[in-house]
C-alpha cells in the first residue's frame, strides 16, 4: 500500500510538472497551424492559423535563448525543432537545429561561405539573409554565395549542394543570396544563378532555368516567389531587381512580366496575389496594382490598374479585408486601400527601418529591427496599437514566426523562444 502510494504521489507531481509541456506539445502538433515552415508562414503570407491570439502582450514570455553569430534568416519551425543560420567569423556558414521545447541544440552544420556586399549596404552588414525552407523532413538552406544546401532536418546531414555560380557559370551576386527556396511537391523554385530556378528537391538537379538576369549587382534578386491561381492558371509570381512576372511551373516560361521601376533595382516585397490582380511596391518606385484580366494576342496583356507614390522598402505587407497593411522607407506605416490605391492613413515616423509582420484575423504580430514587439488591431481607419513589449535589446531584422502558442525572434546575434500562455 505505502509503495503504491509513492508511486501515486510521484506519478501526480510529474503530472503537475508536465502539463504545461503537454499543453504547449498539443498545440504543437497541430500540424501546418503549428509550424512555420518557410518564409512568411504556411502560405507565405504571414497568416497564422489555429487557436485564437490573446488580446494583449502582457502574457508573453520568454521561453529560452540562444546565442549566434551574425544572420538575418527568420527562424524555420518544424513540428519539434527550430532551425536558423548564422555566418561566423566572416568565414563560415552554420545552420542550427534547436528543441523548439527546450532551446538544447540538437545539431548543427557548416560550410565555408562569406562575402563582402557593396558599401552603401555595408551598413546592414555582410551576412546570411536567405531564410530556409523546411519540408517533408528536408531542410533547404540558401548561402549567401549563391549556392543552396539540402540537409536532413534530423540529423543535419547533407543531402545535396548546388553551387549556382558553377553551375550556370553566372555572376556572384553582389548582395548574396536574398531569395527564400520555395518547395512546392517535388521541386524547389529559387531565384538564384541570375534568373529564376526550378530544381528536383531530391537530388537538387535542374528542371529548368528562366528569367535570366545575368546576376551580379543589378541581378540577383531579393524577393522570394509565391505560388498562386489567376484567373484559373496556376503560376509562380516572381519579382526580379526589374520585373514582375508570372511563371509556368511547368515549362519555366514567362507568362506575362511588367516592369517595376525602383531605385537600383531595390524591389524586394513578397509579391501579394489578389482576385486576379498582384500588388507590389519598390524602393524609390512607389506601390503598384497590377491587372492581369486584359489578354491581347492570345498573351496576358497586364497593366497598372493604380500607382500611388508610396514607398515600401524591405518589409512585405499585411493583407486584410482588400486593404494592405505596409511598413515604409521613411520609417512610418500606412494603411492602403486596394481598390483605388488611396492612402487610409499613416502612422507618425518612428516605426523603425524595417518591420516583419504576421497575422491572424484583424490582428496583426509585429516584430521591428530595433526589437519592439507590437500587436496592432487592423483597421482601416486609424493605426491602433493596442499592446507593446520590448523582446529584444539588439536588432531583429530576421522576419518572425508564430507557431502553435510560440513565438520566435531572430537576434542578430541569437534566437529567442518566448510563450503566448493565452494561446490554449
Amino acid at each position: 500500500m505505502k509503495s503504491m502510494l509513492t508511486f501515486s504521489s510521484l506519478f501526480s507531481s510529474l503530472l503537475f510538472v508536465l502539463i504545461p509541456f503537454g499543453l504547449l506539445l498539443s498545440v504543437n502538433a497541430q500540424g501546418p497551424t503549428g509550424t512555420w515552415p518557410q518564409w512568411r508562414g504556411v502560405e507565405r503570407t504571414g497568416v497564422v492559423k489555429g487557436a485564437a491570439w490573446p488580446a494583449s502582450l502582457e502574457n508573453i514570455t520568454e521561453q529560452w535563448s540562444a546565442t549566434l553569430a551574425e544572420g538575418y534568416p527568420g527562424p524555420i519551425v518544424s513540428e519539434d525543432k527550430v532551425f536558423t543560420v548564422e555566418t561566423k567569423a566572416k568565414k563560415d556558414e552554420i545552420v542550427r537545429a534547436f528543441d523548439r521545447i527546450t532551446g538544447k541544440q540538437v545539431w548543427e552544420h557548416s560550410w565555408a561561405g562569406s562575402m563582402k556586399v557593396p558599401f552603401f549596404a555595408a551598413a546592414n552588414g555582410s551576412w546570411v539573409r536567405s531564410t530556409p525552407a523546411y519540408d517533408d523532413g528536408k531542410l533547404y538552406v540558401g548561402g549567401i554565395q549563391d549556392v543552396l544546401v539540402c540537409l536532413d532536418a534530423d540529423t543535419g546531414k547533407p543531402v545535396w549542394t548546388v553551387d549556382f555560380k558553377k553551375r550556370f557559370k553566372s555572376k556572384a551576386p553582389a548582395f548574396g543570396m536574398v531569395c527564400s527556396p520555395l518547395v512546392i511537391g517535388d521541386h524547389v523554385y529559387i531565384q538564384a544563378g541570375g534568373g529564376f530556378c526550378k530544381l528536383d528537391k531530391k537530388t537538387g538537379a535542374t528542371i529548368w532555368r528562366g528569367l535570366d538576369d545575368g546576376g551580379g549587382m543589378y541581378g540577383s534578386a531579393f524577393s522570394s516567389p509565391v505560388l498562386a491561381s489567376i484567373n484559373g492558371q496556376t503560376q509562380l509570381v516572381v519579382q526580379t531587381r526589374t520585373l514582375l512576372s508570372g511563371v509556368d511551373p511547368e515549362t519555366g516560361k514567362a507568362l506575362w512580366a511588367k516592369k517595376i521601376e525602383a531605385f537600383r533595382g531595390m524591389n524586394i516585397l513578397t509579391p501579394s496575389v489578389l482576385d486576379g490582380k498582384v500588388f507590389t511596391s519598390s524602393y524609390g518606385g512607389g506601390s503598384f496594382m497590377v491587372d492581369l484580366s486584359e489578354s491581347k494576342n492570345d498573351k496576358i496583356a497586364p497593366a497598372f490598374e493604380w500607382q500611388s507614390k508610396t514607398e515600401a522598402y524591405m518589409s512585405s505587407p499585411i493583407i486584410i479585408d482588400g486593404h494592405a497593411y505596409m511598413h515604409l522607407r521613411n520609417e512610418r506605416m500606412v494603411c492602403l486601400d486596394l481598390k483605388s490605391g488611396e492612402t487610409k492613413w499613416t502612422s507618425p515616423k518612428g516605426m523603425g527601418k524595417y518591420m516583419s509582420m504576421a497575422r491572424q484575423a484583424d490582428k496583426i504580430l509585429a516584430l521591428t529591427e530595433r526589437g519592439q514587439l507590437h500587436l496592432i488591431k487592423a483597421s482601416p481607419e486609424k493605426l491602433d496599437i493596442v499592446s507593446s513589449k520590448k523582446v529584444s535589446s539588439q536588432q531583429t531584422w530576421g522576419h518572425i514566426s508564430v507557431a502553435g502558442n510560440q513565438v520566435f525572434v531572430r537576434e542578430l546575434k541569437g534566437l529567442k523562444s518566448f510563450i503566448w500562455e493565452d494561446v490554449l
